[in-house]
């Protein structure tokens, strides 16, 4: 490697790959207590989530049907609460600081950024290091691990060490799936650079450059523009690249869609038929680096496919869960005349496997993000960002599962399969159709509240699910009181609050209710934490000398929220203080630990 410096790391888990499955990963293996290296290729965090791709977060609660409270929590989840809370405007800046220090302010991950992943030193069947280089400061870092997961999305790793993978379509006789074409091919989903708007006071003009494509609107039968969409318009139609090399010709892909991108703006403020409606409408930000859906999948011990979500992934291993439709796009993206995308049903939730998160062949190595082990056709849905958040926990709870017993991936799956899933439960991963285990301490002690059935506060469901509530309403003043008949040590108090799965006391409006704005316009309120969210609450410790400890948490604004204690009770009381809006307190989970 010549002159340049080489530093080497030695952690327990190495993450490829910084988007928002590497990030999960890396975070929760981190508080799960083992050394993390996170490696990512750009300057920043959160891959198409981040300022330099700003494609919205969705998931398995998205706009194409109404399904309700099955949004993702968990890390994501976290994140989104502190956007609502830190960056009510949706400010691009702000909310990839908010990713960043997530990573940042965690002392178990060796954060390395700018660096590309570029070689994987081999033994037998394992992975022994990764080597990247780092663009800022001319150096190679190598990370030495006894695990590696690949969340790069291009699957960068697989090539490297021999594990492998698919591109493109499968044939329909293969997994007897029914979306499939009838031979396969290695066509995918193509990418997109994405346009973002701001409305202005005044008119605005614009002159496309001479290299920016002509478009009338006879030439865009499916992809006419329109600011008045609910959501706003970002323009994720701009897409090209599936009957190429998604990975080698990005470069000339991404000069090819700028072009469209300038040319279909010229449209928007200079086509006759537009040119009054939009003169107001100023670029604010036109992307430079594309945002991919496909490239190469692993293969994994289970290959998820069609059959599989339509029949609502009933797996005894389920670890995360999809949700979004089975949206695939056309290969020819923005160069076919036919309708850019179908929407084939999906249920949500269906379940996603923990076997389709591993490498078949090489033991070591996790995969996490659009990458898993699925068909095409799966892929149309498990490709959303919150699906791929989930499947990035799970992966980093599975890492520190493996390694508090000095197993592999596929160890966890033979041996500890439903501890993994009690792991990731407890850190407010639902799992549909599994039921949380309360702590033992938890189950022991008497509980009694001021109304209701006190039990739904530790039954190990944390959401409504189908006509079960699962928690109580407190009205200010009311209580819930945990009591010993002997004084017992608890370490910290776990609680889940209502974060409004289906953010209906946000704003009016799909626009509010998405995680980051597409189009800025000039009305565009700002948002802010769920109203159902409880901000303030109290405390009280009846401590082993029957004196009294009164500990008060005030502007609290997440869902999962853990208050250390560590001394001997005889009794805890909590009372809710205040909510963010409304007159009730919702808590899902008040237990011990």
């Amino acid at each position: 490697m010549g002159v340049f410096k080489t530093i080497s790391h030695k952690v327990d888990f190495c993450v490829v790959g910084g988007g928002l499955s590497g990030l999960c990963a890396a975070v929760e293996a981190a508080r799960r207590g083992i050394k993390v290296a996170l490696m990512q290729d750009r300057p920043m965090l959160g891959g198409n989530a981040s300022s330099e791709m700003r494609m919205w977060v969705m998931g398995a609660s998205g706009d194409c049907y109404n399904v309700k409270n099955v949004l993702e929590t968990g890390i994501i989840e976290e994140l989104q609460l502190n956007n609502f809370y830190r960056n009510p405007y949706k400010n691009y800046s702000i909310w990839d600081t908010i990713m960043w220090e997530i990573a940042m302010q965690e002392k178990n991950i060796t954060l390395i950024l700018n660096c590309s992943c570029m070689d994987a030193e081999m033994e037998d069947k394992r992975i022994i290091s990764v080597t990247g280089w780092q663009t800022t400061t001319q150096m190679y870092h190598t990370v030495y691990s006894r695990l590696f997961a690949d969340c790069s999305g291009d699957s960068v790793l697989a090539p490297l060490s021999g594990a492998e993978y698919r591109v493109g379509h499968e044939a329909r006789t293969e997994f007897n799936e029914d979306i499939a074409p009838l031979h396969a091919d290695r066509k995918t989903m193509g990418m997109s650079i994405l346009i973002q708007a701001r409305e202005t006071t005044s008119p605005k003009t614009y002159i496309p450059p001479l290299w920016a494509e002509k478009y009338t609107k006879e030439m865009l039968p499916y992809r006419l523009p329109s600011f008045k969409k609910a959501g706003g318009e970002n323009f994720w139609y701009l897409e090209l690249g599936g009957v190429r090399d998604s990975i080698a010709d990005t470069e000339d892909l991404r000069d090819e869609l700028l072009a469209v991108a300038y040319g279909m703006w010229d449209y928007v403020k200079n086509a006759p038929e537009n040119k009054e409606a939009n003169a107001n409408f100023d670029i604010d930000w036109i992307g430079f680096l594309p945002s991919k859906r496909e490239s190469r999948r692993y293969v994994g011990d289970h290959v998820l496919n069609q059959n599989d979500v339509e029949s609502c992934g009933k797996f005894d291993d389920i670890v995360a869960y999809g949700g979004w439709p089975m949206d695939d796009h056309h290969p020819e993206g923005f160069r076919t005349a036919e309708k850019p995308t179908i929407f084939h049903p999906a249920p949500s939730p269906f379940g996603i496997p923990y076997r389709c998160l591993y490498s078949k062949n090489v033991e070591n190595l996790f995969c996490a993000g659009r990458n898993i082990s699925v068909t095409h056709v799966a892929l149309s849905s498990t490709r959303d960002m919150n699906t791929c958040c989930i499947i990035g926990q799970a992966v980093g709870a599975a890492a520190a599962v493996a390694t508090k017993h000095g197993e592999k991936p596929r160890g966890v799956y033979k041996n500890y399969i439903k501890e993994l899933q009690q792991v990731l439960m407890e850190d407010d991963c639902w799992l549909p159709g599994l039921k949380r285990q309360a702590s033992k301490l938890t189950m022991e002690a008497s509980l009694k509240t001021s109304k209701g059935n006190a039990d739904v506060l530790r039954n190990g469901n944390d959401r409504p699910i189908d006509n079960e509530d699962n928690g109580l309403l407190f009205k200010i003043g009311e209580y819930a009181e945990y009591s010993f008949n002997n004084p017992r040590l608890v370490h910290r108090v776990r609680f889940v609050f209502d974060s409004d799965l289906n953010r209906e006391t946000q704003l009016e409006g799909v626009l509010y209710r998405r995680p980051m704005y597409a189009t800025y316009y000039l009305n565009t309120l700002a948002t802010y934490v769920p109203k159902t969210m409880t901000k303030d609450f109290r405390l009280t410790l009846t401590l082993s000398d029957g004196k009294q400890k009164v500990l008060e948490i005030t502007g609290n604004h997440q869902r999962l929220v853990y208050t250390d204690i560590n001394v001997e009770i005889k009794s805890i009381k909590f009372e809710p203080l205040s909510t963010w809006g409304n007159t009730e307190a919702h808590v899902f989970s008040f237990e011990l630990e």
